[in-house]
């Protein structure tokens, strides 16, 4: 077994669409950022790669390509999941936190769980996600961006 941990922040902007762990959350603002900015589902990419040993979601999908510009996060994520899959990784279990000031996620949590889960190819009881706040302390607080963070545990070839 093998563990990995994976952290994304991004900015608030107008026009765009809020997006955690591909479900789209109502809110005033979504995120910058060249894809659509999913924190929740980059951190999860971020996790999932160091627990393989596979470096980061930029060296696979850059924002420098333009072939990822707008892309949906959670197919960046299959892709992963299948990138793991041919080096012989299987995903075991997958633990996440978003920070985030507001919206409040309760409403979304269990559609952003299942929607992970499928595209990690597991049950839904092997994916966790939580939502905290900032309390009013730094860029969370202040509602300027939303960060996440995940550990996701692989079994691997060597184990």
């Amino acid at each position: 077994m093998r563990t990995g941990l994976g952290y994304d922040c991004h900015r608030f902007a107008e026009g765009r669409r809020l997006v955690l762990g591909g479900v789209e959350i109502p809110h005033d603002r979504g995120l910058s950022g060249h894809s659509d900015a999913d924190v929740l589902t980059h951190a999860i990419i971020d996790g999932l790669l160091g627990a393989a040993g596979l470096g980061d979601i930029g060296q696979h999908f850059p924002d420098t390509d333009e072939r990822y510009r707008g892309a949906d996060s959670i197919a960046l994520l299959r892709s992963t999941v299948a990138m793991l899959a041919k080096r012989g990784f299987e995903v075991r279990h997958v633990d996440a936190t978003v920070v985030i000031e507001r919206p409040h996620l309760a409403p979304a949590r269990e559609r952003i769980r299942i929607t992970l889960a499928d595209a990690l190819g597991l049950p839904a009881e092997h994916v966790n996600v939580k939502a905290t706040r900032g309390e009013g302390m730094g860029f969370v607080g202040r509602e300027e961006g939303v960060a996440a963070l995940a550990v996701a545990t692989v079994d691997g070839p060597d184990g």
